[in-house]
């Protein structure tokens, strides 16, 4: 962003303001400067010196930064300031009135051009869009704000670049999230830009794709850089959102401990940020550290908390993971009924092309409700809109434990050659994780 205007639209304004206040030349221009110099000034002939400009904003009664830039006084300082309460405001969970402040921010930005504040107020309204499910609007945003950086460097583009890849990944588009992420941090690296801050918002991004792919490998990897590098971040909602990352792929090693260790430090960071939605979201996780060491009736309550707290907020894809998962601990603990009407309820908020992961998992779940009530036809009705659902994601991990679901019930329903059809599938996507779907591993930080 230029720190002031062409001479020729600075020479147009000085004249304006000397003539709406009923200056001559002579009178603007002394005792410092002639008529002659104001006279070439205002004809754009003339680059002025920040000295002669305050002697003008002086004379004119304007302050320096209106009369080189033509925005009021005080204005970036007053925008920025409605950013951070924007920023607060979607925190606490208000997506809607967060989207509001960030609209109206972005209309004045533009007027002004002032560039840094578009990219902001865009990137707000992108994750606004990601917090109340519509994700079309949300990509659509991001998109905007990486135009809107397009000559800036990399680093500054990648929480843009990162919106995007989520809401593909929320979509349910695995692969190329991980494209765009792999992509951006191969770029970032071996480019020589160590950006501790832009890397980070990467490796903890791209964990949650390569563990619903089953690419576990480099999901553990990704989550070692981003242990390597969260010292070097100075800011404290990033490195809360990589242990809440992390804890994923401990989880997945089965280091229970060590994953609730990791959540117990992200939950204190955003009780002390009040960031709202991301510490219903440690709640969660919590509940599922319980419920996978068989501790039902705190995983249960966990879990509860965290739903209270993102459906209060309209933060409808995650709030629809959480119902699935507190659906599962409710079967575990003999409530079949609850869990089934819980699901019911995510399905019917999501299209195909919408939440494709969290409805597979609630057919999954519906899947198993129906073979424990004993009705094989509706258990394997709900798995093949499962299987279908995950095959179009790309979520290989889901999709053997689905195919081992279905081939069981196919067995035990004398249907042997379908079975054995749905166990190979299933040992397809079993075998070496990732490599089916993703390319070289991206290039590593020069740690």
């Amino acid at each position: 962003m230029p720190d002031r205007d062409e001479p020729g639209t600075i020479g147009r304004r000085v004249q304006q303001l000397r003539v709406e206040r009923g200056l001559t030349q002579r009178q603007l221009a002394e005792p410092a400067y002639t008529p002659a110099y104001i006279s070439t000034l205002e004809s754009g002939r003339v680059r002025p010196s920040d000295e002669a400009l305050r002697h003008l904003a002086e004379r004119l009664g304007v302050a320096f930064e209106e009369l080189t830039t033509g925005r009021p006084a005080h204005l970036v300082t007053g925008l920025r300031l409605r950013l951070t309460e924007a920023q607060r405001t979607l925190a606490v969970g208000e997506a809607e009135a967060a989207a509001g402040q960030y609209a109206a921010l972005l209309g004045e930005a533009q007027t002004h051009g002032i560039v840094e504040v578009q990219a902001a107020a865009l990137l707000g309204l992108g994750e606004c869009g990601l917090d109340t499910g519509e994700l079309d609007a949300g990509r659509a945003y991001f998109e905007r704000a990486e135009q809107v950086l397009a000559d800036a460097p990399l680093p500054a583009r990648v929480p843009a670049l990162r919106g995007r890849a989520v809401s593909h990944y929320l979509a349910g588009e695995l692969r190329y999230a991980v494209y765009l992420l792999e992509s951006t941090l191969d770029e970032l690296n071996r480019g020589g830009l160590h950006d501790p801050d832009a890397l980070l918002l990467l490796y903890a991004s791209v964990i949650g794709p390569y563990m619903d792919m089953g690419a576990h490998a480099r999901a553990a990897q990704a989550a070692e850089f981003a242990l390597a590098l969260a010292p070097q971040s100075g800011d404290p909602a990033l490195v809360a959102r990589m242990h809440r990352s992390v804890a994923r792929t401990l989880l997945a090693e089965g280091r229970l401990a060590e994953a609730d260790v990791s959540l117990a430090k992200a939950a204190e960071l955003y009780r002390q940020l009040q960031i709202r939605t991301e510490l219903a979201n440690c709640h969660w996780m919590r509940g599922y550290v319980y419920a996978q060491n068989g501790e039902l009736e705190r995983a249960e309550s966990e879990m509860r908390e965290a739903l209270t707290m993102l459906s209060a907020k309209r933060t409808s894809l995650y709030s629809s993971q959480v119902a699935v998962e507190l659906a599962d601990v409710l079967r575990r603990r003999g409530k079949s009924e609850e869990a089934a009407e819980l699901l019911r309820q995510v399905l019917s908020e999501f299209s195909p092309e919408r939440g494709a992961l969290h409805s597979a998992a609630a057919h999954r779940l519906l899947g198993i409700i129906a073979e424990d009530a004993r009705d094989t036809e509706a258990a394997e009705e709900h798995y093949v809109r499962a299987l279908s659902l995950l095959e179009r994601a790309g979520a290989a991990g889901d999709l053997a434990d689905l195919c081992r679901l279905l081939g069981d019930l196919l067995r035990r329903t004398g249907r042997v050659e379908a079975a054995l059809d749905a166990y190979r599938t299933g040992l397809g996507h079993r075998t070496a994780p990732g490599t089916t779907t993703l390319g070289p591993a991206p290039a590593q930080p020069p740690l």
